[in-house]
């Protein structure tokens, strides 16, 4: 990559010293050079008062062991001078990460890190100092703001965009555009109405003509013809495409591909075809945001139609993870009135003016901004306080409606070929739009065309159904319902309560009057401010006020009568059976049952009186107003007609004493913690098989499912690999049999990896796991990844496992550590090629790293699942399934899935060599039959691995430097 010009030399010279700190070292660089420095002079620099470049000041103090610094005048964050420079572009949030980011090759150790990070400072300054630098003006309009607001950058930003409005031949003086430069929301574009699009067609998608738009997309991509096994999946998956013949009997597919075959435009080559000839739309379904990221990168390899605008593929994601403007805007007004953060505004609205769709969790915003410096959470921009979660959207009453993101996706969806979205908002708006369709079937959906539906990353059907369909009652979630019908009821609290919502909708029709003084009454019976103090901490807070809180209390006792709290103590958490309930959890379970009803009977006459508008008045009203109806509407069915008769079902069923309970669910009680203590109790039910619900509102309705995955299938469990896969995934419950195809990976995993199962590290003394992994991540060289089944081992292990490595160069990572998601540790973890990453299950779902970064998965025990009340439910219930009578089976189904999927992930490309290590000796030969071919397991002392994993992965592969 082409390096940008250097900077002026006066922009050069008056750059502070830059301070880098990976775990065990510490460096500086300024004028004079570069050198290494002690912990100490780290701090003292870190704290001031001269100015300091650094990259992720959270971060940073972390490593010297300081609390989180709010925004300091001496701390110019090289992060926030990118986000300004170049918006809504990716960089891992490192001086590492920012040098690849500008072309500079890898910097190693903290010498390197801080030259690098004075030399990106330098050259993003010179890109704003360039004459060509796009909207020069409304840079330094907004950069002003942020200057008086005591942005540090402030100061040399203005310089630079002067310079840059010289060399473009205008006068900087005056220059500025008038306003702040925060009122980005004034500078997007507007969306436009179009045409639906109707109804798709039945052409079918034969095998052929699938392998030629395969062959077609790779050479638009510039890459050889499809591999026989990549074609043969094509071919295959059109099966899923072709038309059904019985009403409720999609076309179903289960379709295992081993990593590498290329299954993403395997099965984008006959959906994009279908989406095509049928004019009609296929959603592909994930269930990690780093899958969605990268169907997106493949699907431009879409063929484009001649003299159409439209976009092929969408990215479509639940509300909750679009910047809302409306929110934005009121945080800014706040901010100039003095509570707010000017400067993360202003760059929150840099961001939103490039972004591609508003999507702040997991799009382009950058994940770490929010977190680069400690501030109150109220008024910080993250996207917690940004999006709209929590359903007080306004719809066509807002006046930034016209440019909301969120409506700009929603119809770009609707007439795209092809819709990559997540496992829980398929199946959530498949039912809430399946229990509207039945009573208004004219009204218009979100997936209305969810007719041809392909599940990638398929192994997690299961667990998504087992989310979207459950209940849960909490102090928490009741409270919120509160909040949503009466708006804040303190200063502290923004917001928009129900009745400025809709007041105007319902106009002076006297019953919907009546039915708004009823719902808003009756919700102050819900838990209100202090509710989780008064729950959990009785007197000291004062009693529970409320049938609820007074429900919640009960189930507390129940609780520390009868569980046993996670690690010794109920301040981690507890959960117990709700069955057979105490005398005063019963009764309180009626009482709050009634307080429910009275809540839910006037949001339902609501909900009809607009229904009813729709319908009286279909002919008079304008878009705007029936859009923002329907909008209303769906906040109110999903209240009125899904949330609230669950929770009253749960508290019905309890009230009555049955000690049974219904055999198609698992009631349980839990109290959660946070930061070592109670944070809220619930209520919980879960199907014991919840692909029930999925069945019969998103498979059985569609005309064409496939379900993909590396894993799907399992050789011990059942009559034939697929048994399981056919169980967890709703298919083996249609009338029609279902497909199967299994595709073998192209690579050669005899020689390019090696299972090693360590026999002498005792499984529950973490400073034995913390020696082991140090000695095999040194060996490795790092490019290693410590996967952990419990947190709290993952944070005893860290403490002991980090300065070592810190001292041979070697960064260390880890989940619920570091204050950054888990998103961006794995970008951190792709971009440092040697670092080490510590994770749990989420960070093993979501990792996809190609190449030298990823050479080393260890395990430190056997991921069996969790044995809770749920686990033991659906234990006794699968294993009657797998024709063995027992539950060993469906355990070992379970934790050997896990295992094939982490091991996927060493393993991306041809040239990749990976080693996979277990420190648990009493792991069983039988839970690696997941694996692919070729591989055998060795079993091995750890001086003995250590020596195999050095030469395996050989010299080259592992390089350290302080």
């Amino acid at each position: 990559m082409s390096l940008v010009a250097a900077p002026p030399s006066s922009l050069i010279l008056d750059l502070p010293p830059a301070l880098a700190t990976p775990p065990g070292a510490g460096a500086v660089a300024d004028a004079e050079g570069a050198r290494a420095i002690g912990r100490g002079a780290a701090e003292g620099l870190f704290c001031g008062p001269a100015p300091v470049l650094v990259a992720h000041a959270g971060l940073t103090a972390r490593r010297l062991g300081l609390e989180a610094p709010a925004r300091a005048p001496h701390l110019l964050d090289v992060l926030e001078l990118f986000v300004f420079v170049r918006p809504a572009r990716f960089c891992a949030p490192t001086p590492t990460g920012l040098a690849i980011a500008l072309g500079l090759d890898e910097p190693v150790g903290a010498v390197a890190q801080a030259e690098a990070l004075r030399a990106v400072a330098g050259r993003l300054l010179a890109e704003l100092s360039a004459a060509d630098y796009p909207d020069l003006e409304a840079a330094l309009t907004l950069n002003g703001t942020l200057a008086r607001a005591g942005w540090s950058w402030g100061e040399r930003v203005d310089q630079a965009l002067r310079a840059g409005l010289l060399a473009a031949g205008r006068n900087p003086r005056d220059r500025r555009e008038p306003g702040t430069g925060l009122d980005v929301w004034n500078r997007l574009s507007e969306w436009e109405e179009v045409a639906p699009r109707g109804e798709a067609g039945s052409h079918p998608v034969d095998s052929e003509s699938a392998r030629i738009r395969l062959d077609h997309m790779l050479k638009g991509l510039g890459l050889d013809e499809a591999r026989p096994t990549q074609s043969d999946y094509a071919a295959e998956a059109a099966f899923a495409f072709s038309p059904r013949d019985h009403k409720d009997q999609p076309r179903a597919l289960l379709a295992e591909a081993g990593t590498g075959t290329g299954k993403t435009l395997g099965y984008l080559a006959p959906a994009g075809l279908w989406a095509e000839r049928n004019h009609g739309t296929v959603w592909v379904s994930t269930y990690t945001r780093a899958l969605q990221r990268q169907i997106a990168r493949e699907g431009l390899a879409l063929p484009d139609h001649e003299g159409q605008t439209r976009r092929r593929v969408v990215v479509r994601k639940g509300r909750e993870n679009y910047l809302c403007l409306l929110n934005l805007q009121e945080m800014v007004q706040q901010a100039q009135l003095g509570a707010g953060d000017v400067v993360g505004l202003g760059l929150t609205a840099r961001w939103a003016g490039a972004c591609a769709d508003g999507d702040m969790t997991g799009g382009d915003f950058p994940a770490w901004l929010p977190g680069l410096y400690a501030a109150p959470a109220a008024h910080q921009p993250t996207p917690a306080n940004l999006v709209d979660r929590r359903g007080e959207c306004i719809h066509a009453a807002c006046p930034h409606y016209r440019r909301c993101f969120v409506e700009k996706t929603v119809r770009a969806a609707r007439h795209a070929d092809v819709v990559i979205a997540n496992h829980a908002l398929v199946m959530v708006q498949a039912a809430f739009d399946g229990a509207r369709a039945a009573r208004q079937p004219a009204g218009d959906s979100e997936t209305a065309a969810l007719k041809r539906i392909v599940f990638d990353e398929g192994h997690h059907l299961f667990e998504a159904a087992d989310s979207a369909f459950s209940s849960s009652l909490s102090g928490q979630e009741a409270a919120e319902l509160r909040r949503w019908i009466r708006g804040p009821e303190t200063r502290a609290r923004r917001g928009r309560g129900l009745e400025q919502r809709l007041g105007d909708l319902i106009g002076d029709d006297s019953p919907a009057r009546k039915a708004m003084g009823d719902v808003l009454a009756a919700a102050t019976r819900l838990p209100g401010e202090g509710a989780q103090g008064r729950i959990l901490r009785g007197s000291e807070s004062g009693a529970p006020t409320g049938p609820v809180e007074v429900f919640l209390a009960a189930a507390l006792d129940q609780l520390r009568a009868r569980a046993d709290p996670r690690g010794g103590s109920e301040d981690q958490g507890m959960e117990c059976a709700a069955r057979p309930a105490i005398p005063d959890l019963i009764t309180a379970a009626a009482k709050a049952a009634e307080a429910l009803a009275a809540v839910e009977a006037p949001l339902l006459a609501l909900s009809r009186h607009l229904e009813d508008v729709l319908t009286e008045e279909a002919e008079t009203l304008d878009g705007g107003a029936r859009a923002r109806i329907e909008g209303a509407l769906r906040g109110l069915d999903r209240r009125a007609r899904m949330t609230l008769p669950s929770w009253r079902a749960m508290l019905n069923d309890l009230a009555s004493g049955d000690a049974a309970g219904d055999p198609e669910f698992v009631d349980w009680l839990s109290a959660e913690s946070a930061f070592g203590r109670l944070s809220d109790v619930s209520l919980r039910r879960h199907w014991v098989d919840p692909t029930q619900p999925l069945e019969a509102t998103v498979i059985r309705p569609s005309h064409g499912v496939l379900v993909t995955s590396a894993t799907l299938t399992d050789p011990d469990f059942g009559a034939d690999p697929f048994h399981l896969a056919r169980l967890r995934s709703a298919t083996g419950r249609l009338e029609t049999p279902v497909r199967t195809l299994k595709v073998e990976s192209p690579f050669d995993y005899a020689s390019q990896s090696k299972v090693i199962v360590v026999t002498d590290v005792p499984r529950d003394d973490p400073r034995r796991t913390a020696a082991a992994m140090r000695a095999l991540f040194l060996a490795s060289g790092g490019g290693a990844l410590g996967l952990f089944t419990a947190i709290r081992r993952l944070k005893a292990v860290y403490g002991l496992l980090g300065p070592e490595l810190g001292r041979a160069g070697l960064p260390l990572y880890a989940q619920h550590i570091d204050p950054l998601d888990v998103g961006a540790l794995v970008d951190v973890f792709r971009t440092e090629r040697d670092s080490c990453l510590l994770g749990t299950d989420a960070i093993r779902d979501g990792v996809d790293v190609p190449g030298r970064s990823l050479r080393l998965l260890v395990f430190d025990r056997v991921p069996w699942p969790r044995p809770d009340l749920l686990h033991r439910a659906r234990r006794e219930r699968f294993a009657s399934l797998d024709g063995s009578g027992g539950g060993r089976t469906y355990d070992d189904a379970l934790a050997r899935g896990r295992m094939a999927q982490a091991f996927g992930r060493l393993i991306r490309r041809a040239d990749d060599k990976g080693v996979f290590v277990m420190l648990d000796a009493a792991c069983p030969t039988r839970l690696f039959g997941g694996l692919p071919p070729g591989v055998e397991v060795e079993r091995m002392e750890l001086a003995e691995a250590v020596a195999t994993l050095s030469r395996f992965l050989g010299p080259e592969d592992h390089r350290t430097s302080v």
